[in-house]
């Protein structure tokens, strides 16, 4: 396969999914199992209508099963499922039905929220439906017309899923087998986002209604630190505020409470709603701003512009007296734009902090939200 797409002006390489390469190793196998020839390679379909030739390893043939393997490949994309194995092993049955499972590797759903039923091995839907096609697929060209029953294992994916979201999703045993195209696109955000809508709508099935957002771990280590509230209830919202926004109001949070460092939301006071340095970085020209409007003199503005982090900034507005002014005007501003993002829909309000000065600012409704937060009145599930 080599499929390539243009991104952030360099050409990159596409992968397949983990999705692909079960439902490919499920099609050799079957064809294994029914013809007792083993396969070299591979032909199946993905939903976004691209045909991939596969490789496949490991071929196993017995009279009762047959089991081979597809290397999974990511491509330019940095996926920790890179060049792990995706095995799967075939049976014939006396039901007349594809059965599909999860063996050793791959994880099982404990959490509600997901797309997989608690309980169930962690192969999703869409996956589900390639390997039922492919394997229907060869059963037919080889005029069978009995059951058959699947189970998909990754030998690495117990050690490869402790480096994933699925701990937190409450997906435990291995890794999850995804895909919705059966393509993975280089440097994709659609895994990130889909992970924070997971982790949002579970917290809706546990029944909670107030939702608590961090953009990453120096939030989760700042509200573990300051305040009485179960850090394991904050979902990461990672660089992507306005995205996690969008998804509380769809999913009818009543409140959300955004704890953030300062060198994230400091942007936010710009409108800057994705606040990954790629796409805008608008720190100093923020901090110099409000400084100027507090009224700090022209030396320290530029010295404001020269500052490599947040902190070295906030030293020189606290040096000037104007500090406390500052992040007044620039929490309002944050204010503003949240809840426009919000769109009146749900009560929003936001703490940030350094982790040097403390807390630099709330926002309207913070001390209602963070007090529910500690008193129990809020966030309960």
């Amino acid at each position: 396969m080599n499929i390539e797409v243009f991104k952030h002006q360099k050409k990159l390489k596409c992968g397949y999914t983990t999705g692909s390469c079960a439902a490919a190793a499920a099609k050799a196998a079957v064809y294994m199992l029914l013809s007792g020839e083993p396969q070299k390679h591979v032909e199946i379909d993905t939903p976004k209508g691209v045909r991939l030739l596969l490789d496949i390893e490991n071929p196993i043939i017995t009279s009762e099963y047959a089991e081979c393997a597809v290397k999974k490949y990511s491509g330019d994309d940095p996926d920790v499922t890179n060049g792990a194995l995706i095995y799967a092993m075939v049976r014939r049955n006396d039901k007349n039905i594809i059965s599909i499972t999860g063996g050793i590797g791959v994880g099982t759903v404990t959490k509600p929220g997901l797309s997989v039923e608690v309980g169930k091995s962690a192969i999703n839907p869409v996956p589900i439906r390639m390997i039922t096609n492919e394997a229907l697929k060869a059963c037919e060209g080889l005029g069978y017309k009995g059951g058959i029953d699947i189970v998909i294992s990754v030998p690495e994916g117990v050690e490869i899923a402790k480096k994933t979201f699925n701990p937190r999703l409450g997906i435990l045993g291995g890794i999850s087998i995804l895909g919705t195209s059966g393509i993975v696109e280089p440097m994709s955000e659609k895994a990130i986002l889909d992970t924070i809508y997971i982790e949002m709508k579970q917290q809706i099935e546990l029944g909670n209604k107030n939702l608590l957002i961090c953009p990453g771990n120096y939030g989760r280590d700042f509200i573990k630190e300051s305040f009485d509230i179960d850090v394991e209830r904050a979902v990461k919202c990672s660089n992507y505020i306005g995205e996690a926004i969008d998804f509380a109001v769809e999913l009818g949070f009543e409140s959300i409470l955004l704890i953030g460092h300062v060198g994230k939301l400091v942007k936010v006071a710009a409108g800057v709603m994705d606040t990954h340095s790629k796409v805008a970085d608008a720190r100093m020209e923020v901090l110099a701003l409000y400084g100027a409007l507090s009224g700090g003199d022209l030396a320290m503005l530029n010295s404001i512009m020269e500052c490599v982090t947040t902190d070295e900034a906030i030293k020189l507005l606290k040096s000037s007296g104007i500090l406390e002014d500052v992040f007044e005007k620039i929490t309002t501003k944050i204010n503003e734009h949240l809840t426009r993002r919000a769109g009146g829909k749900t009560k929003i309000a936001a703490i940030i902090f350094s982790n040097v000065f403390g807390v630099l600012g709330k926002t309207k409704y913070a001390d209602e939200l963070i007090a529910g937060v500690s008193d129990g009145t809020l966030y309960k599930g």
